[in-house]
């Protein structure tokens, strides 16, 4: 897919601002006309973008409704357990939790650098790259992160507790709507959750907040203003669905649909419910690839996404290093955007090919590759924690983490893990014996 040549429009804004002051400065007068006709200009110009029509065939291709979705899956095995197996959850859900938080923790210090910055931090923090155990410095240490952590706080030795993430807060939500709503919540039941929970979101999720806050019915909130529709945000939410359905990735992706149709359409929709299939089969398998190919089964066999997935692990044999996966992605999705659901998905599928069973080398690469690697390594870690259980996961990763989770969500600033896990049990069981 090639995009169009798209202009560095903030780089064209910004000149026109600071000649726009430089010339008021040396007494230019009509200034502000100027100004006014370029943002009636480009107003005009994003109206004429989206009133433009979709490709029908590819819009039949890619549906929005979880029937329609459904109707165009390939076969799969739908539900692999037969039953709860609580003694083969147990240590999987602990290790999917705690991979998940592992992952998203080392990436997000370094969320979006280059490679070759972290590389620098790497060497300033004489320590390996790609990582094998947390940053021990990071710039700009007592910045907040969601107004909560410093940014010391995800760095090895000034760790106590899993730092405040989105990423994390998710997994969190999606718990507390299946405590709510039971596993069949529609997605009115989520848009509630979301505004009694929810003080702050970025981009889709932003959007759709905002959208029900301003009386916007749930089901329009994803659609209504939002070109970050296909982006990661909901691909980031897969995780409790898997985690409450083990075993069983159609349910998974059906209540990962409810939760994604709230902030996006087409492939943002598949992200989550890929990766919901994803987790869920990863509690039935003892390779990670096994579960990446499962979960293709549970979305639209030509939408963009599973193209891009089967591209990436039949690509994943060549593929050695977290330098060469993000030059295959970046040569094949040229021009899409780094927040984008399928080229992260790409980069977390390299990720776990390249690492495999070895939980330390499938994060340490995925945050290497850059992009959203803190969304990517959390992925990535859910899915082969599920895979190698907490026993699987080397204990400086989880040593800091003092069975507390730190969040921004209204009133519940801290969560224990171990209550965490009991309690994700608790509603695995109701979704297998409902």
């Amino acid at each position: 897919m090639g995009y169009p040549d798209i202009p560095d429009l903030k780089q064209e804004a910004e000149l026109l601002a600071h000649y726009s002051q430089l010339r008021h400065e040396y007494g230019a007068r009509a200034i502000q006309p100027i100004l006014d006709r370029a943002r009636r200009e480009l107003r005009a110009a994003i109206a004429a973008v989206r009133r433009l029509p979709d490709d029908p065939g590819l819009a039949r291709r890619e549906p929005n409704e979880l029937k329609r979705i459904q109707k165009l899956r390939p076969g799969g095995p739908r539900r692999i357990w037969e039953g709860f197996d609580a003694r083969a959850y147990a240590g999987r859900l602990e290790g999917a939790l705690l991979g998940r938080m592992a992952g998203c923790t080392l990436g997000a210090p370094v969320e979006f650098w280059d490679i070759e910055k972290m590389e620098s931090l790497a060497r300033e923090n004489r320590t390996s790259f790609p990582p094998r155990d947390y940053w021990t410095r990071v710039p700009e240490p007592f910045k907040l992160r969601y107004g909560l952590s410093p940014r010391e706080a995800y760095t090895r030795d000034k760790m106590d507790g899993v730092p405040t993430d989105d990423d994390i807060v998710y997994t969190l939500l999606g718990l507390l709507v299946a405590e709510s709503f039971g596993s069949d919540f529609s997605v009115a039941d989520n848009a509630r959750a979301w505004l009694k929970h929810l003080p702050m979101a970025c981009t889709a999720e932003r959007v759709a907040l905002e959208n029900l806050r301003a009386g916007v019915p749930p089901l329009q909130a994803g659609a209504k203003d939002n070109p970050y529709c296909e982006w990661i945000g909901a691909d980031i939410r897969a995780d409790p669905w898997g985690y409450m359905a083990p075993g069983w990735p159609e349910k998974a992706a059906a209540m990962a649909w409810h939760d994604a149709y709230l902030s996006h359409r087409r492939n943002g929709i598949y992200g989550e419910m890929y990766f919901a299939a994803a987790i869920s089969a990863a509690f039935t398998v003892s390779d990670p690839c096994e579960a990446l190919v499962i979960a293709l089964s549970e979305i639209p066999i030509d939408c963009a996404l599973s193209q891009g997935v089967r591209w990436a692990l039949e690509e994943a044999p060549k593929i050695r290093n977290y330098r060469e996966a993000r030059d295959a992605v970046e040569k094949r999705f040229a021009g899409m955007n780094r927040v984008h659901t399928i080229n992260n998905a790409c980069l977390t599928v390299f990720g776990l090919t390249i690492g495999g069973t070895d939980f330390t080398r499938v994060i340490g690469e995925t945050v290497a590759m850059g992009m959203d690697n803190d969304c990517t390594a959390a992925t990535a870690g859910s899915i082969v924690g599920a895979v190698v259980g907490k026993a699987g996961i080397p204990e400086r990763w989880t040593r800091r983490f003092n069975n507390t989770v730190h969040s921004y969500i209204n009133r519940k600033p801290v969560f224990r893990i171990d209550d965490l896990i009991r309690r994700f049990t608790r509603q695995a069981r109701r979704v297998w014996h409902s």
